[in-house]
């Protein structure tokens, strides 16, 4: 009954099919927990100050594990008694969740044998659903533990961030389509979006802005670097007073390692220009330090500039921005201006710098979110903002990469299509050799080869001058006249030297494309005189006394 009904079996299996997604979802969750869960665990153990209890060990775990997904914590234990938030979000802590609920979503979609594939939608709404209740499970777990989930937090930007993770991975499983748009969508996007050119374009587009913002995002990193070498000793200064033993030193360690792509952010921000607040009466940027900046004690926090204004030195972090706008122009001309592209072929003016403009707006939009999700609150008053302004990073990477990649992608398209000037070297040895083959092939009579012509060409030439013009192929001379001291061969001995030559004689005899097409190629091993005759002639003319003109005109 079953393989005769597979519209039966397709629908007993759904309920089977949406309930491993909610699974899937579920167990990744899970593991993200436990991850963090095992690792909080193993510094409590190997901790011997530690006065908490395991309890208090998970319930620091459940709060990190929210706190990367963006929700904000409120620690209740403070010096002050007053409630304090923390909402400074660890990147790379963060790259654990995202990347176990866009794995869910995906393998979800993936085809087993005996299982049947659910739709799109459905394996996104289980994925996302079995999330979410573990989540909300955890969060109902750390609510009376050092580390509370403030609950507005949960919906945005948490629920937010996993529903965005799961539609990229379904998405993935789909094989990255560019879909239609809409039905309300205007006919020109339709139209649009029809044409290969449009998705190639599109596709330049993302994958500039993503160059973009790898470069911010590297160059910020490289300032980090080079900040903290400068400022080593401070640095670890702070690593050692921080903690005593190797299990604090080895946490303070951990915690500097998940902040990296945070000071990362933080160091495109001070090169694109806005710089980063401190708290809210202090300000970095590469023109100065200014305010009273409220600082823990932290080692990424020992590479900030001195105070007052700024040095040569921090001026030099313009060079940041600098290489992402060269990045955008770049990127943007290799598809629109490939190398070896004709003209034709290549993109015009208008679309090149269209789609440079257009990656320096991803650009601007990628930097925004990453300054958003890199900064936040450390604790109440002095400390309510920590970070760069993620609105004014955004318009910073905006200005910078259109106003250097627009320009940079004509110029570079313009260079690339330019018109030759002048050939290399090389180009100038196969133009000339290219020139001066038609000449020398006008110039050799095809007698040799089509019987029909070698009668006219006797007619023109009064004999049959096989030799003299072979020997004229070789060296360059001119079809219609011959070397001085040459003279009539043996078979036009008889013949007047004084007749005046035929009309046809005083120009040079074209050849036929037919016998055109039957001239042998030059060869470089051909010698030209193995076929000189062997007349008295020759014989005469070969002798000095001989040589030179007969005579007769």
């Amino acid at each position: 009954m079953t393989g005769s009904s597979p519209s039966l079996s397709a629908e007993q299996g759904r309920p089977a099919v949406l309930a491993f997604a909610l699974l899937r979802g579920a167990v990744a969750a899970g593991l993200g927990v436990g991850s963090i869960a095992v690792l909080v665990l193993a510094l409590w153990i190997s901790s011997p100050a530690s006065d908490s209890s395991p309890g208090g060990a998970l319930h620091a775990a459940a709060g990190l594990w929210l706190l990367a997904h963006g929700a904000e914590l409120i620690r209740a234990d403070t010096l002050s008694g007053v409630p304090a938030p923390v909402g400074l979000v660890p990147l790379l802590l963060a790259v654990v969740p995202v990347w176990l609920v866009h794995r869910a979503a995906r393998d979800v979609l993936v085809p087993e044998e005996g299982r049947p594939v659910p739709s799109a939608a459905g394996a996104f709404t289980m994925v996302v659903t079995g999330y979410l209740l573990v989540g909300a499970a955890v969060a109902y777990y750390g609510r009376g533990g050092p580390l509370s989930v403030h609950l507005p937090s949960l919906l945005f930007p948490a629920a937010l961030v996993v529903a965005g993770a799961a539609a990229a991975g379904v998405w993935t499983a789909a094989g990255r389509p560019v879909g239609p748009p809409p039905s309300w969508a205007p006919v020109s996007l339709h139209e649009a979006l029809a044409r290969g050119r449009f998705r190639e374009q599109a596709g330049t587009v993302c994958r500039t802005a993503a160059a973009g913002v790898s470069v911010l995002l590297g160059g910020g990193a490289l300032l980090v670097a080079v900040a903290l070498m400068w400022h080593a000793h401070p640095a670890q200064e702070s690593f050692v007073r921080l903690a005593g033993d190797w299990a604090g030193r080895v946490s303070v360690f951990l915690l500097a390692l998940v902040l990296v792509p945070n000071a990362a952010v933080w160091g495109a921000a001070y090169g694109l220009g806005p710089g980063f607040a401190l708290g809210t009466a202090s300000t970095v940027t590469p023109l100065a330090f200014s305010g009273r900046p409220a600082l823990p004690g932290f080692p990424l926090l020992a590479a900030l500039p001195a105070e007052g204004p700024g040095t040569v030195l921090n001026w030099s972090a313009v060079a940041v921005p600098v290489a992402a706008g060269a990045t955008v122009a770049w990127f943007t001309v290799r598809r629109a201006a490939p190398p070896g592209a004709a003209r034709e072929d290549a993109w015009s003016p208008r679309e090149t710098a269209l789609a440079a403009a257009l990656a320096a707006v991803g650009c601007g939009a990628g930097t925004a979110v990453l300054a958003a999700a890199a900064g936040g609150p450390l604790g109440t008053r002095a400390l309510a903002e920590f970070g760069p302004v993620w609105w004014l990073t955004g318009a910073a990477a905006l200005a910078w990469t259109a106003l250097l990649g627009v320009p940079g992608a004509l110029l570079l398209r313009a260079w690339r299509l330019r018109e030759p000037g002048a050939s290399t070297d090389e180009e100038d040895e196969e133009g000339e050799a290219a020139g001066n083959a038609e000449p020398v092939r006008a110039s050799v009579p095809v007698s040799v080869s089509a019987p029909a012509h070698e009668a006219t060409s006797r007619a023109s030439y009064g004999s049959d001058r096989r030799w003299w013009l072979w020997s004229g192929r070789r060296g360059g001379g001119d079809a219609a006249g011959a070397a001085p001291g040459s003279e009539p061969d043996a078979a036009s001995a008889g013949a007047p030297a004084s007749r005046p030559a035929p009309a046809a004689a005083a120009s040079t005899p074209v050849a036929p494309p037919a016998a055109r097409l039957s001239v042998p190629d030059r060869d470089e091993s051909f010698e030209p005189y193995d076929f000189l005759p062997t007349d008295p002639w020759h014989e005469r003319t070969a002798r000095p006394e001989g040589a030179g003109p007969s005579g007769n005109s």
